[in-house]
């Protein structure tokens, strides 16, 4: 565990109380809860994750008479943001399992089933049980789908065992993770990390346990006995250019190797081998240690729906086909997408589905009401990029890649700070907690 200074505490528990008040809003931007409108409209949301469930508090309260239904199958909720955590060995599973239940607004009906099929023209969601649900208006909030099958040779069975990790594959695949990580830490070696080809969840999360494992090996005494390499499908290490030059530079100096355009199609476990496909053909490396960052894709009920873009950058995942400012489908209006499924550039973040959600309600509330919803999602998210355990830079930007600042003459973006890491790791969890009952 990180220890910290005793000196230190009365910071902390400003930070954390920054976090339970409603960290990160978004510059320039405010609102407060609209009054409630009278409308008796059926409303289905497909996914019960961060966006599904923030999106059912948000309805319960503007449209009290309305019918509210929630699809989905997990009983089980995880905080996502705190898988890293978990995976360098900061937190116990414990911190981010909970449950469903303790976050469905009342009210809301949870048909406990998953979503099979959706068909638009008829208005209706099947379940896996064969349920038909109509609607009036539909919320997709189903999330992503880990495409591990995509790299040859890949079982997330090994995960935890023979050098390989992967933080994305749940809570126990990220102890699993630390625990191979923490052994690699301690012998040194070579050690593998990168991101998909796709577009992912969290896109800074490969970049935060490359630089924990650098500080692990350092604090074993053991960095001088290992080879770290990153291998980024893309010709950049981040989609914000002076972001990416910063990690370019936090790389060069503590000995990382970067390598562009790089993509990771086969490992063979056994040999501990990883093959890459590049512009110069194939590369293959061994390793001691390899955290797998599989693809990702829509999940089979939208992918197999008429609903995902049919041409254009999102159209290869079949990523949902929405307005970027609105979040309303182009093609059924009385479709909105919200979180990780929305095919909209960057917005695969919690911090991404904190200003979604609203944007998305007020549209759809709008169209009940009469009064047309004049709010634009700008496509602001954040990361709190780890550079070392117990130092953050709290990365704030938007589609047009400007980087704000929420608390400007405090945090500056590109430093590496303390303060950023207690927002991280202590601050964050609050504010999400907050969002999936609809206060922030």
């Amino acid at each position: 565990m990180v220890r910290f200074d005793p000196d230190r505490r009365e910071a902390l528990a400003r930070l954390a109380a920054l976090g339970a008040l409603g960290l990160m809003a978004a510059p320039g931007e405010s609102r407060s809860d609209p009054t409630p409108v009278d409308g008796k409209a059926r409303i289905v949301i497909v996914g019960a994750g961060a966006a599904g469930l923030a999106s059912a508090s948000h309805l319960r309260r503007r449209l009290p008479q309305a019918s509210i239904t929630l699809i989905d199958a997990r009983r089980d909720h995880y905080y996502q943001p705190g898988f890293t955590l978990v995976g360098a060995g900061i937190k116990p599973v414990s911190y981010v399992v909970s449950t469903t239940q303790e976050y469905v607004a009342a009210g809301v009906e949870w048909v406990q089933e998953a979503a099979a099929e959706i068909d638009p023209e008829a208005r209706r969601v099947t379940t896996a049980g064969g349920r038909k649900v109509g609607y009036d208006f539909l919320i997709v909030a189903c999330g992503l789908e880990l495409d591990y099958a995509a790299i040859d040779g890949m079982d997330t069975a090994w995960i935890g065992r023979d050098g390989v990790g992967s933080v994305y594959n749940g809570p126990e695949a990220a102890a699993a993770t630390w625990k191979v990580m923490s052994a690699f830490a301690a012998q040194g070696g070579v050690g593998l990390f990168g991101r998909p080809h796709t577009d992912m969840k969290c896109a800074g999360a490969p970049l935060k346990y490359t630089f924990i494992t650098d500080d692990r090996l350092r604090r074993a005494g053991m960095r001088g006995k290992a080879e770290l390499h990153y291998l980024a499908p893309q010709k950049t290490l981040f989609s914000v250019p002076i972001v990416s030059e910063k990690v370019r530079m936090l790389f060069q100096d503590r000995g990382i190797r970067p390598h562009y355009e790089h993509q990771l199609v086969s490992i063979d476990l056994g040999r501990r081998l990883a093959t890459y496909r590049s512009i110069a053909g194939t590369t293959e490396l061994k390793y001691d240690f390899i955290h797998v960052v599989p693809p990702m894709r829509a999940p089979a009920v939208v992918r197999d729906s008429p609903l995902p873009w049919q041409d254009g950058p999102f159209a290869r995942e079949r990523w949902l086909e929405v307005d970027r400012e609105t979040l309303r489908h182009k093609r059924y209006d009385n479709v909105f997408g919200v979180g990780d499924i929305a095919g909209v550039p960057k917005g695969k973040t919690a911090a991404s589905v904190k200003w979604q959600v609203p944007v998305a309600v007020d549209h759809l509330v709008g169209d009940i009401s009469g009064k047309p919803s004049q709010d634009k999602y700008n496509g602001y998210t954040s990361c709190p990029l780890i550079t070392r355990l117990g130092r953050a830079m709290l990365i704030e930007f938007d589609y047009q890649d400007n980087l704000y600042q929420s608390f400007p003459g405090f945090i500056a973006p590109l430093e590496e700070l303390w303060v950023s890491w207690v927002m991280k790791t202590m601050a964050l969890k609050p504010t999400y907690i907050s969002m999936l009952r609809g206060r922030t």
